[in-house]
């Protein structure tokens, strides 16, 4: 009997890689020819450095887009597809198109997202970055189940954000008081803990997931945190130049998700929360930006964030 593979232990595994390698440098010497990718958010800041490197390897990328005129401009002739992840009939008909097409999927890399923005609502009254940056993603992936190959690789971006908030179990809508970063931080939360319940279902059938924190980076990410706060928190000058030297690049950003999506020396492995171009160390600390907290891990929580986010949406490939 073979045995049932398991969730990768939080540990680094010596990648060869780091905080500076590239989205490039992680895919040289990777053939992706054949392969097919999806990659939201795949037209903008570490998601357009994700898109171009793939490309690049050989694979075949699809870029569902919110702003369809944008992503066009920025990709050329990268194929892109109309949908928004606020919007679930959106996310739906996008799916549906796509498995029109019979094609297979061998790479999925859920990059977009929002930050930190002013409270608002959308759907039947769910808080803005809860269900953009997670539940439009779960519907996502578990609509293109059928679509998804074995042997293929899911990556969602969660961030070290995830360590201001796990899930609100009580109000994760924050009906109760609005704060932005808390807010931000739980669906990064529930970014990892989806990769995570998501690796578990789908293990036996070949297909692994991961989630990863890709590094502070200055993309449009940042579009709702007014200049005079990125000021005072050192990462700009007055003139709006980066002065933080621990900011990456968008291409060294993007590095850690083709990382997680494509490096075979992660075959077999799954389940895990990576940084830097490795698996991440965890930690209790609350202070730094290193490491993955067990809240974002857990998989009794995991399990629970997606039979809440099942019946949020309505979708679930696994019931």
């Amino acid at each position: 009997m073979t045995a049932t593979p398991t969730a990768t232990p939080q540990g680094k595994i010596g990648s060869g890689f780091g905080a500076r390698s590239t989205a490039a440098e992680v895919l040289r010497g990777i053939d992706l020819t054949g392969k097919l990718a999806i990659v939201t958010g795949g037209y903008s800041g570490i998601g357009l450095a994700t898109t171009r490197a793939l490309t690049d390897a050989g694979a075949h990328v699809v870029v569902p887009a919110r702003r369809v005129a944008e992503a066009r401009e920025a990709l050329g002739d990268v194929e892109v597809a109309g949908m928004d992840l606020a919007d679930l009939d959106s996310v739906r008909s996008f799916a549906e198109r796509f498995l029109a097409t019979g094609r297979r999927i061998d790479l999925v890399i859920n990059s977009a997202g929002t930050m930190a923005c002013p409270e608002t609502r959308v759907g039947p009254g769910w808080e803005m970055q809860f269900a953009v940056n997670h539940l439009g993603h779960f519907a996502l992936i578990n609509l293109l189940w059928p679509a998804i190959a074995p042997g293929a690789r899911v990556v969602s971006v969660s961030s070290a954000g995830h360590q201001f908030s796990g899930i609100r179990w009580d109000d994760p809508h924050f009906g109760r008081g609005y704060d932005r970063f808390l807010a931000y931080g739980q669906s990064k939360t529930a970014n990892a803990l989806f990769a995570t319940h998501l690796d578990a279902l789908g293990r036996d059938r070949g297909v692994r997931a991961f989630s990863l924190h890709p590094g502070a980076i200055l993309t449009p990410l940042v579009r709702h945190l007014p200049k005079e706060e990125m000021v005072a928190a050192g990462w700009i000058d007055a003139a709006g130049n980066l002065v933080n030297s621990d900011f990456k690049t968008p291409e060294q950003g993007a590095a850690t998700q083709v990382w997680a999506a494509a490096s075979p020396r992660l075959a077999g492995m799954g389940g895990a929360y990576c940084e830097d171009c490795d698996i991440a160390e965890p930690t209790d600390s609350t202070e730094g930006w290193t490491g993955v907290r067990d809240h974002a891990t857990d998989p009794d929580q995991a399990a629970r964030l997606w039979a809440l986010s099942a019946e949020l949406t309505g979708v679930d490939a696994f019931a």
